[in-house]
C-alpha cells in the first residue's frame, strides 16, 4: 500500500457532488503504475463555497484539480490565466498551480473527445460530419474541439434558439435545428457520427433519449453517447438495432482525464491501466471494444 507523506504531491476533483466520481480510482492507478508520490482526493465543494475553495487550493499548495459539474462555469473568473480554449467554451475542468503559485485553467473535454474518436479510428477533418445533440457545457466543448479542427457540424436541441446561440457565441459557422425539424432526419442520414451530449438516459433514468427521428440512423454512423452509466443506454441499444457502430462516453472521460494528468505532472499517463479501472468500476468487461 502506497504511503502518503508531506512529499506526497496532491491533485483533487472539485464538484458537487463528487461520492461517485471515477476520477479519484481513475488518476491514482495512473500514479501508481508510474511509481510517482502523487494523490488524488475528491473535494466536495458547494458552488456557494468555490470562491473559498479555489483560495484553499492556492494556499495549500495543491498541484491542481478537475472541475466537475455544476463548477466548470463558476471557475474562469477565479483564475489568473485562461487557455483559449476555456475562454472559448466559458468553462473550466483543469486547474493547474504553477510554480509561481499563481493558477491556470483550461479545458481538456474536447481535446479528450477528439482522442476518443481518434481511438476508435474515425478519422478526424473537413471531410468529418457531425450531429451533436444539446448546448449544455459537454456540447460546447465538443462543438468547439469539432469546429476547431474543421468538421461540419449539426447542433440539434429542444430549443433552436439556444443552440443558435451557443454557436454565436463560439463564433462557428455551424447549423442549429430544433428536435422535430424535419431536415433533421436528412442531416442524421448525411452524418458519420452522432454525439449525444444530454444527460438523457443517465442512471436512474435509463429509458430516457433524445427525441431523434430513429429512421435517420444507419449502418455508416457512430453513435457516441457521453453517458457511461448504464455502459449502454437506450440510446445506443436502439442504433445498434439499426446497425450503428456505437460508443460510449468511458474514453473521453479517460482522455481528458489522461490530458489533465499530463498538465499537472509532465508525463502521459498509461489510459489503458485508466480504462481499466473505469469500466471495472462500471462493471464493464474490458476487451477494448466500442462500447
Amino acid at each position: 500500500m502506497r504511503v502518503i507523506t508531506g512529499r506526497t504531491q496532491v491533485v483533487g476533483v472539485m464538484g458537487y457532488p463528487v461520492e461517485h466520481s471515477l476520477s479519484p480510482a481513475m488518476h491514482n492507478a495512473a500514479f501508481e503504475a508510474l511509481n510517482m508520490d502523487w494523490v488524488y482526493v475528491p473535494l466536495l465543494t458547494p458552488p456557494e463555497n468555490v470562491q473559498e475553495a479555489i483560495a484553499g487550493l492556492r494556499a495549500m499548495t495543491f498541484r491542481g484539480a478537475n472541475i466537475t459539474v455544476p463548477l466548470k462555469e463558476l471557475i474562469p473568473p477565479l483564475m489568473d490565466e485562461l487557455s483559449e480554449v476555456a475562454k472559448q467554451i466559458g468553462a473550466v475542468n483543469t486547474v493547474c498551480r504553477r510554480e509561481d503559485g499563481t493558477l491556470y485553467g483550461t479545458s481538456t473535454d474536447g481535446i479528450g473527445f477528439l482522442r476518443s474518436l481518434e481511438s476508435e479510428h474515425v478519422l478526424i477533418g473537413d471531410d468529418l460530419r457531425v450531429v451533436v445533440l444539446g448546448t449544455g457545457g459537454s456540447a460546447r466543448a465538443v462543438t468547439n474541439a469539432l469546429i476547431q479542427v474543421g468538421a461540419k457540424v449539426t447542433v440539434v436541441s429542444r430549443h433552436r434558439d439556444r443552440a443558435a446561440q451557443m454557436l454565436w457565441e463560439l463564433g462557428a459557422e455551424a447549423h442549429a435545428l430544433q428536435y422535430h425539424d424535419p431536415a433533421v432526419v436528412q442531416v442524421m442520414r448525411e452524418a458519420q457520427v452522432l454525439v449525444n451530449t444530454t444527460p438523457l438516459g443517465l442512471y436512474p433514468n435509463v429509458e430516457e433519449m433524445p427525441p431523434i427521428p430513429l429512421e435517420g440512423l444507419h449502418p455508416d454512423m457512430l453513435v457516441y453517447d457521453l453517458v457511461y452509466n448504464p455502459p449502454v443506454s437506450r440510446l445506443l441499444r436502439e442504433a445498434q438495432k439499426r446497425g450503428c457502430a456505437i460508443m460510449n462516453g468511458v474514453k473521453m472521460l479517460v482522455y481528458q482525464g489522461a490530458e489533465s494528468f499530463r498538465l499537472w505532472t509532465g508525463q502521459y499517463p498509461p489510459v489503458d491501466v485508466m480504462e481499466q479501472v473505469v469500466r471495472k468500476a462500471l462493471g464493464m468487461e474490458f476487451a477494448g471494444q466500442i462500447v
